[in-house]
């Protein structure tokens, strides 16, 4: 087949060419390796001139489209040159040549990522600023395997598609193009040509940055250039494993944690939630703090769980090194930082992904399984081997990049199940004809093994809300990998049963044991998260029956049970001093109430001590994931709503026994069933006056007697506060 210049130079004139580099740029006249000819389309220049070592010589105006062309007779390698445009503004501009360089992306790297194994990728696609040949500017890839063209656009070509005209790489779908001169903070988008010849303009998928919302355009960005100083964090993160450590979780939308007083519509900075945030989380006793996705999204209401940028930090808060130094701030105080993640489904915003080169990409065609209407977004191709690499990327780039300790992975569930959420008739069944989603199931467990192979010490935690096998077991053994499983059930009956009149708790008194039954088949944290306290249900305090005392006093045993029950524990910012509205994501948390009156500001100190409490006890977080580390005292006191357990570390001589009642009535010299014949002292109590409770106590040494209460072979006897909770150990 002959090469027809005219007919190559016609597609590129008509931007719809997949590789303008057969026409542009340099090209040795063959049979005359003296000689060479060198095409540049400019179309908004007026006349073009060859600069070659300061020498200036004219290029003959071949279109007027803008299609200039010279023919160099006294060609050498090297042969570097640059082109001075005169533009019909009659404004003149020098610059390089973007189609004189060879391609950058190696057959290797392609291959990976065709093949779903590049998980470094975020290193090569996206916009990155490179120097080659001795020229700075940056490199831009993007994968669109359908376009018929792919442009760069943006202010440095005045956004216009015909300028920087993309070659595609052989047949890995993954387009090319390094342009001179453009650097750090310059905006831009892909210009696509469908196959149906449309023109779409999508934010670059890899993006490291974005505009502030409501503009769409990808920012180019430097992720690499911040200068760390969490090594000693690092280090001890990876030679003491999370799992027999105490974790309690602080879970935090950061623009409604806390606004600006003087100005109530301004979000703080990352810089500036460095030196609030981080201070309150380290005097309130928590271990970690978990962040609804900070990832770039379009829409402020949908809290970041629609995401947008799966590699950019949202710019609502700052730059990626303010959010760096953020991170960097957490770990030199000792808290760790869990990131939810988003890889269940995505917006249908037509600047993203949806769609992207013209076909149905990231998303299944079929809308019975790419749709989710439930939240009107698409769902993930996890067959697709190129979006397992970019979901799989994503996470990593995260924990690589960021230093992120862990990944809290939103909706599972709807991964899991391909009627999730849909009526009948609206989903597909697997090729076995169920509903398992094994393609998700299969993308779920490469993630976790990828990820724990990389980072072993790495949080991964699953939302999973149903009984679907071992979720947080290895995949080895036949689960999906996780480290963690929120659990779901434990919350959904708890907040039930504290929300009842304290009169009928004793007919639901099987809620309060049935968590046992299975609290060991998964590694469980215990959450009281965001979708707790919106859409109408409520905030964690109004949840409680009774009047205001009541309340608090419920609310203050709620989380004595919680944070003496087995499992990791996570609740959301404002339950810990009792927050008294809904939350509502454009507005500050009631920090005001701590000012008025008593009741928040004596809830917020039980909690604060409880914590600090937790975290010196081996007893309460050493032994989580077997029954090993609890063991009941008594759970058949039904009538008066009252259960006992104890809970054990390693050596079980390190115990506590805690007491829980569930009710106003006070008791005398009741019972309480003892793991040891040995003296006890009470060592908490949610009742006590600093707390704003009755101050009914045991200030005492409780001496055993032998004699079996319950499931207890000894027992003590003790003052039982009303809608309490107690902690003893023994004397010593």
């Amino acid at each position: 087949m002959t090469f027809d210049v005219v007919k190559e130079l016609d597609r590129v004139i008509a931007s719809d060419h997949h590789d303008p580099f057969v026409v542009l740029g340099l090209h040795v006249i063959e049979h005359e390796p003296t000689s060479a000819i060198i095409r540049a389309f400019l179309p908004l220049a007026e006349s073009v001139r060859l600069v070659v070592n300061g020498e200036m010589r004219d290029m003959y105006k071949m279109r007027e489209e803008g299609l200039f062309e010279i023919v160099v007779v006294d060609y050498v390698e090297p042969f570097k040159y640059q082109f001075e445009a005169t533009c019909y503004n009659k404004s003149t501009r020098t610059i390089y040549d973007p189609y004189r360089f060879m391609p950058q992306l190696s057959e290797f790297d392609r291959y990976l990522f065709n093949q779903g194994n590049h998980y470094e990728i975020y290193n090569h696609l996206g916009a990155h600023q490179v120097v080659i040949d001795d020229i700075e500017g940056t490199i831009f890839r993007v994968w669109a395997p359908s376009a018929r063209r792919v442009s760069i656009v943006g202010d440095f070509n005045y956004w216009d598609g015909r300028v920087h005209q993309m070659r595609v790489l052989g047949d890995s779908g993954i387009w090319e193009l390094f342009i001179p001169g453009v650097s750090k903070g310059d905006i831009y988008k892909f210009e696509i040509r469908t196959p149906d010849f449309d023109i779409v303009e999508k934010a670059d998928p890899y993006q490291f940055f974005a505009e502030l919302r409501p503009k769409t355009a990808s920012v180019v960005w430097d992720v690499g250039s911040y200068k760390w100083q969490d090594k000693k964090w690092l280090a001890d993160r990876t030679d003491n494993p999370q799992y027999n450590k105490p974790m309690s979780i602080y879970e935090v939308h950061l623009g409604s944690w806390r606004r600006d007083p003087a100005d109530i519509n301004r979000f703080l900075s990352y810089r500036e939630l460095a030196e609030s945030l981080v201070p309150y989380v380290k005097e309130m006793g928590f271990t970690h703090i978990e962040l609804l996705p900070i990832m770039e999204h379009p829409l402020d209401e949908s809290w970041g769980y629609q995401t947008s940028g799966y590699f950019a930090v949202t710019s609502r808060f700052g730059t990626p090194q303010d959010f760096m130094y953020f991170v960097d701030c957490c770990h030199q105080n000792n808290i760790g930082v869990i990131l939810d993640w988003v890889p269940s489904h995505f917006p249908t915003d037509g600047h993203i992904l949806g769609r992207f080169d013209g076909t149905a990409l990231y998303e299944h065609a079929d809308p019975r399984q790419g749709a989710q209407p439930e939240w009107k977004t698409l769902i993930f191709n996890y067959g697709r081997q190129e979006i397992s690499n970019f979901l799989i990327a994503s996470a990593l780039f995260w924990l690589d990049k960021y230093h992120i300790d862990g990944l809290r992975v939103d909706a599972v569930a709807s991964m899991l199940y391909l009627d999730y959420g849909k009526k009948e008739g609206d989903w597909i069944p697997n090729t076995y004809g169920g509903k398992e989603n094994l393609e998700a199931i299969e993308f779920i467990k490469h993630l976790n093994s990828i990820v724990y192979e990389r980072f072993p010490d790495t949080l991964m935690i699953a939302e999973e809300s149903t009984s679907f096998y071992g979720v947080s077991k290895p995949t080895d053994q036949g689960g999906l990998g996780f480290g963690y499983k929120w659990n779901m059930g434990w919350m959904n009956d708890m907040l039930n049963y504290f929300s009842r009149d304290p009169l009928f708790r004793k007919y639901h008194h099987n809620a309060l044991t049935f968590s046992l039954l299975y609290a060991f088949s998964e590694n469980f944290i215990l959450p009281f998260s965001h979708d707790e306290v919106v859409h109408g249900k409520k905030s964690l305090l109004e949840k409680m029956p009774g009047d205001r005392w009541q309340q608090f006093a419920n609310l203050r045993l709620l989380l004595f049970f919680m944070w003496t029950h087995p499992g990791k524990k996570h609740i959301f910012m404002g339950d810990e001093f009792g927050q008294l509205s809904e939350w509502y994501s454009k507005v500050s948390l009631d920090w005001h109430l701590l000012d008025e009156g008593p009741s928040h500001r004596q809830l917020h100190k039980c909690f604060k001590d409880l914590n600090a409490l937790y975290r010196t006890l081996k007893a309460l977080w050493q032994v989580d994931f077997n029954n090993e580390g609890f063991r009941w005292m008594d759970f058949q006191d039904i009538d008066n709503s009252i259960i006992c357990y104890a809970r054990l570390a390693e050596d079980p001589g390190d115990h506590v026994v805690c007491l829980l009642n569930m009710t106003p009535q006070a008791h005398d010299n009741y019972r309480v069933g003892v793991v040891e014949n040995v003296p006890y002292q009470e060592i908490f109590s949610t009742d006590i006056v600093e707390f704003g409770g009755s101050n009914i106590t045991n200030p005492e040494i409780c001496q055993p007697i032998a004699e079996p209460v319950g499931q207890a072979a000894f027992h003590v006897k003790m003052k039982i506060p009303p809608l309490g909770g107690i902690m003893i150990k023994p004397c010593g």
